[in-house]
């Protein structure tokens, strides 16, 4: 058996390249890998991994070292050959072996010659397994000989002619260098007329008299040795001619025609041509029959000299230089002749291989002439060495047959001819040993997405192994027609993807075992420059952003670098950068170029590039201000079960920096179309780590926001399904009431499909009585929020727990919350009611409470059903009006606010609870006492004379008791708006008309009127009327002022029907028309009743009303019953006033039927059932009169 490893059909990735080569070395040498801790029991013939070179030319003012190293298991011993015998390196005191190498060092430093121990030299390794030997290696002293002393006579020549300076250097090991100086070590300067030649001679084409010096120096430098050595100078003087005759050229090397040269194959062949001749010649080169190589030709020496570098066969040929000036041309043919030294066509390879099995050894070499090919074993010529059954030579091939261990050997062949030889070693290794993977365990390797991945698995063994792959903890072997297995063991994905990541096994086979090893595959995103620097025209003095932004597998971290024309950037303070950006500040022409951004990471690279131009300023529009462009480029990477996360590249700011993104979601699967938010994030960021919850498939997009206003969406992402999993939370809003007196009705609000975190959504309701000892009853409900339990006492507590479950599994326990079963009517009413009558308007009602079991539900209150009762007139009109009123709890008293004074009230209470009423307890009937009247209904003035005023009114519309008498307030009003003295006048309940006598005529006097009753005063109404004019005195004097809204009495003399007194009330009607259009004008724009305001400037305290003794109670009474006339009201124009009626209502204590005291007693709530009202006349008109109104008085 023979290992052979195939080539690699892929380049690896850099950061494994080194380790893979190392392999592949090994293997290619197909070495035993002397691992100290996988491969210690192995065993390896020697062989020879470093020597001197073949040709060994040393120092003689050095220490001798001839290099000679190997390896082998067991280590190997050395020993040397000098010129073909034994060399005791122990009987030589300055000679030593370096200690577990074969290298010798020769001290001749301290004494002896170099020259002592020239020769040829041979190193053998050997151990048990065979020996090793070293090539022929020919040690030779350097030398640097001085030139031979000559005397050199001085060249004087005419000008035009040719010259040739002669060098002829020593003969040095290794031959020197030749070049010519002047005494100042100065080079001589060469030109197509002058020239130095491949053998160190100085040619002059034609010579001209600046070529006239003494100092013409030859000098060889001997590099081995670091010296220099000097031909004696040479001196050269040219003389000026008359004339030079121009001649044709002609050769000065080579001579004659023709030529042969002869060149080893792989050295350089150099042909030289140099011509003389006036003018100066020019050489040419051609290849007769054949053109010369194009990437391996060079001219040299002014194309003087012509080189054909790694020369072969194929370059043998007649080679032609060609000499020309104007006076003619000269050709020079030379004949060229490849030979070649031994080279190999096939090295023997080392052969490991297992008892019983065959192999070869192969050794072929060409040459010119064809080399000879010999064997040795362990050193010695084949012929003579030891016999080995299994062996069979046929000239290049060794042929083994069922090899033993005895068989393991190290073959040499060599393959020589004239010009040189070649020697390698091969061994033959029997070894039986099981698979070894050498491969380090659990190797991790990185890919980048689409690249080819190749995986390792260096393995020995003996017989060879075979190799498989396999994926994962049970996959398959993988398969070639997917994957290349290559024969090295090595696999390669062609094509790496993301789900190839993931551990995959070598497993190696042999008939003496297993072995297997497993490595790690990780794939990474490209890395990407998603937004490139962009072509960019500056002015000069200005500054530019080039923008880089890149991205990457978050895992790597990149190097961003920026180039100026493929260099790195001017060391200069106006280039700043920063993590995505290059910027130019100050910019100059000099900075016009392209710039380079570069990203590397460890495992790629790449670069995007743009030019900038440097232009004269001119004048910049204003920047654009806008809102964000869209995100784009979003990307999920860190896919878990519960978290993702979100990246993308932000669009353009448009001239203002982005704030903030605003993510949101889509759930394709519960509600499509749906977009709701998710988080929010800095405007620096670009990557969010959200929150997922199970069996939602997501998609994202992303809104930029700036001071401006909110970006378009991003393109949703693409669409990412988490896996289901048991609900994380239970339903909620669960409650348990009954809706009918049998049954429990429970309740809870459903998860939503995003709550479900799973298919296959239902819920386990439980139930089970609060104070009993049965078990949970539960059932299994899906796609409804309600279950109704049947057959339940009435009003019983009862635990109640709703719990969410899945086709994966229950949601966490759920919390257990109380309810009843269904109400039933409260079977018993409250007893022993008692009435407390407070005042006129206000009574306190007392019961006892009903007990607990009969109330059969929840306690709502006690509701109070309270009624007035009717005359039998009023009964006959409508029906009684019952008033409701609730006491929230278990209050066993409560208050009855409004009532009317001097009034039969009956009342019942009942239970209330959520089903409804219980039966009403006994009626409870209780009075009123008396209360203040209200004010008259109405006051009217009629029949005014010049003495006398009649009043009539119309009694109160709510006595509230017994009227016992009037009280009538009256006092006059002067011209100038001042009150006189009030006048105090009681009048019989029994009268609706009373009549003023002995009154001031053309006077204004102003009244109070109001009602009493045994409970006080009654709320007043007020009017104001003035007597008529004395008729003696009417001409000439303006009627009085009537005051706005104010009628005046009409006029009645004996003199109204003559003419002149018809005329002269005309004119006296026009003028006042006149003045009153102009007085309501003024009142319109805001003017004020003056008179009016005096009289509540002085109202006569009197007349206020009273507090306690008007029968009101607290908060309870109606304040407006007792408030004057407002300002500024008018009254009708028949002098009619009629108070409004009373506003004592319940609907101004509460909000409704349910209406309900606190628990001080104070009501906050309202009579059931609506009340009418009178509309309150006194109240209606609120605008000023027009002056139409005005005219129509007098009429």
């Amino acid at each position: 058996m023979q290992l052979e490893i195939m080539p690699r059909k892929k380049r690896l990735p850099a950061g494994r390249a080194p380790l893979l080569l190392l392999l592949c070395q090994l293997v290619r040498a197909l070495d035993v890998p002397l691992d100290s801790k996988l491969l210690e029991d192995l065993v390896q013939p020697p062989t020879i991994t470093q020597q001197s070179p073949k040709d060994y030319i040393i120092d003689p003012r050095e220490n001798i070292v001839i290099q000679c190293e190997a390896k082998g298991k067991p280590p190997p011993s050395f020993s040397w050959t000098r010129n073909g015998t034994h060399f005791d390196i122990e009987k030589d005191p300055l000679v030593t072996m370096k200690p577990g190498s074969g290298t010798l060092t020769i001290n001749i430093m301290s004494e002896g010659k170099a020259e002592t121990y020239e020769g040829v030299y041979q190193c053998t390794a050997r151990n048990e397994r065979g020996a090793a030997i070293s090539n022929n290696i020919v040690v030779r002293p350097s030398r640097s000989p001085l030139w031979t002393k000559e005397k050199l006579e001085p060249i004087t020549l005419r000008n035009g002619q040719s010259l040739i300076l002669p060098c002829r250097p020593p003969l040095g090991l290794p031959p020197p260098i030749i070049f010519w100086m002047d005494n100042s070590f100065q080079r001589l300067p060469q030109s197509e007329r002058v020239s130095q030649g491949l053998n160190g001679d100085l040619y002059f084409s034609n010579v001209l008299p600046e070529d006239t010096r003494e100092d013409y120096i030859c000098y060889a430098r001997f590099n081995h040795t670091q010296t220099i050595q000097q031909k004696q100078p040479i001196s050269v003087k040219v003389i000026s001619a008359k004339s030079n005759r121009e001649r044709p050229p002609t050769f000065l090397t080579p001579e004659g025609n023709a030529s042969h040269k002869e060149e080893l194959r792989g050295n350089v062949l150099s042909l030289e041509c140099i011509a003389e001749g006036l003018p100066t010649p020019i050489i040419y080169w051609i290849k007769e029959d054949g053109t010369l190589p194009i990437n391996r030709t060079f001219y040299k020496n002014f194309k003087k000299t012509l080189q054909i570098i790694q020369v072969s066969e194929a370059d043998s040929g007649n080679y032609q230089c060609i000499a020309k000036n104007p006076l003619g041309a000269i050709y020079h043919t030379i004949s060229v002749t490849v030979k070649a030294a031994p080279y190999w066509i096939m090295a023997p390879q080392n052969l490991v291989l297992s008892p019983g099995e065959d192999g070869r050894l192969i050794c072929r070499a060409n040459g010119n002439p064809k080399p000879r090919i010999s064997w040795l074993s362990n050193g010695v010529p084949i012929e003579i060495a030891p016999d080995d059954p299994s062996r069979n030579i046929d000239g290049d091939t060794i042929i083994f047959s069922n090899v033993q261990e005895r068989s393991s050997a190290v073959y040499q062949c060599n393959a020589s001819n004239e010009y040189g030889y070649l020697l390698a070693n091969a061994f033959v290794n029997v070894l039986a040993e099981p698979p070894r993977i050498l491969t380090s365990a659990n190797t991790l390797y990185q890919v980048i997405t689409d690249r080819p991945a190749l995986l390792d698995c260096a393995f020995f063994g003996s017989p060879l192994p075979t190799v498989e792959w396999f994926k994962g903890a049970k996959g398959s072997a993988l398969r070639e027609d997917i994957y290349v297995l290559h024969e090295n063991g090595t696999l390669e994905i062609p094509v790496a993807q993301k789900d190839s990541t993931g551990t995959y096994t070598c497993v190696a086979r042999n008939k003496l075992g297993m072995a297997k090893n497993e490595v790690q595959l990780e794939i990474k995103d490209a890395t990407r420059i998603i937004k490139q620097p962009e072509y960019a025209v500056v002015q000069r003095g200005g500054t530019v952003s080039f923008e880089c932004k890149v991205k990457h597998d978050h895992t790597l971290i990149p190097t961003i670098t920026w180039l100026k024309d493929s260099g790195e950037l001017p060391n200069d303070g106006r280039f700043t950068v920063d993590k995505d950006h290059l910027v130019v500040a100050d910019v100059w022409d000099d900075d016009g170029g392209t710039y380079t951004c570069v990203a590397n990471t460890t495992l790629d690279n790449v670069s995007a590039s743009a030019v900038l131009s440097v232009v004269a300023p001119t004048p910049t529009p204003a920047p654009t201000y806008d809102v964000p462009n869209p995100p784009f480029d979003l990307e999920l990477t860190d896919q878990l079960d519960k978290s993702v996360q979100l990246s993308w590249t932000p669009g353009n700011d448009n001239n203002s920096p982005i704030t903030k993104f605003i993510i949101e979601y889509e759930d394709a699967m519960h509600e499509s179309g749906l977009w709701h938010h998710q988080t929010e994030v800095s405007g620096m960021q670009t990557t969010a780590q959200l929150k997922l919850s199970p069996y939602v498939n997501y998609s994202f997009r992303v809104m930029a926001v700036n001071s401006l206003g909110r970006s378009l969406p991003s393109e949703a992402s693409e669409q990412y399904l988490t896996k289901a999993a048991e609900p994380d939370t239970n339903p909620t809003a669960v409650e348990g009431l009954g809706s009918e007196p049998d049954n429990l009705v429970i309740t809870w609000k459903p998860l939503n499909g995003f709550e479900s975190n799973g298919p296959g959504l239902q819920y386990k309701v439980s139930w089970r009585q609060k104070d009993g000892d049965d078990e949970w009853t539960s059932v299994v409900v899906a796609n409804v929020s309600k279950y109704i339990v049947s057959g339940t006492p009435t009003f019983v507590p009862y635990l109640i727990k709703v719990q969410a479950l899945n086709d994966v599994g229950f949601a966490p326990e759920p919390a257990v919350v109380m309810g009843h079963s269904g109400e039933d009517l409260p079977m018993v009413a409250p007893g022993n009611v008692r009435v407390n009558v407070v005042n006129s308007t206000l009574a306190e009602v007392h019961w006892d409470p009903v007990p607990l079991k009969s109330i059969r539900g929840h306690l709502q209150g006690y509701r109070i059903y309270y009624w007035k009762a009717q005359s039998s007139s009023k009964r006959n009109r409508r029906h009684i009006e019952k008033k409701i009123l609730t006491f929230q709890g278990s209050k066993t008293h409560g208050m009855l606010p409004g009532l009317e004074p001097f009034s039969h009230y009956t009342l019942n209470v009942r239970v209330v609870n959520g089903k409804g009423e219980g039966p009403a307890s006994p009626d409870r009937v209780f009075n009123t006492p008396e209360g203040v009247p209200s004010a008259p209904s109405s006051l009217k003035i009629v029949n005014p004379t010049l003495d006398s005023l009649t009043l009539e009114w119309d009694p109160p519309s709510r006595p509230n008791g017994i009227l016992t008498e009037y009280t009538l307030k009256y006092q006059p009003i002067n011209s100038t708006h001042e009150l006189g003295p009030l006048v105090d006048l009681k009048i019989p309940a029994n009268k609706t008309r009373w009549t003023l006598k002995n009154l001031n005529f053309s006077t204004r006097y102003k009244f109070y009127f109001y009602a009493q009753t045994a409970a006080g005063s009654g709320s007043q109404i007020t009017e104001e009327a003035v007597t008529n004019v004395d008729e003696g005195k009417m001409a000439g004097i303006p009627p009085p002022d009537v005051g706005a809204g104010k009628a005046m009495a009409s006029r009645q003399v004996d003199i109204a029907t003559q003419g002149w007194f018809i005329g002269l009330m005309c004119a006296v009607a026009l003028l006042i028309l006149i003045l009153l259009i102009v007085c309501f004008i003024r009142r319109n724009k805001g003017g004020k009743y003056p008179v009016k305001e005096k009289e509540d400037a002085h109202a006569d305290p009197e007349i206020q009303p009273m507090k306690e003794d008007d029968g009101t109670f607290g908060e309870y009474s109606d304040a407006e019953d007792h408030k004057p006339l407002k300002k500024g009201s008018r009254t009708p124009s028949d002098r009619t006033v009629k108070k409004e009626d009373s506003d004592d209502s319940l609907v101004d204590y509460g909000e409704g039927v349910n209406g309900q005291f606190n628990e001080d007693g104070s009501f906050i709530g309202q009579y059931s059932g609506k009340k009418e009202k009178e509309p309150a006349e006194g109240n209606e008109s609120s605008e000023a009169p027009s002056p139409v109104n005005a005219m129509n008085s007098f009429v």
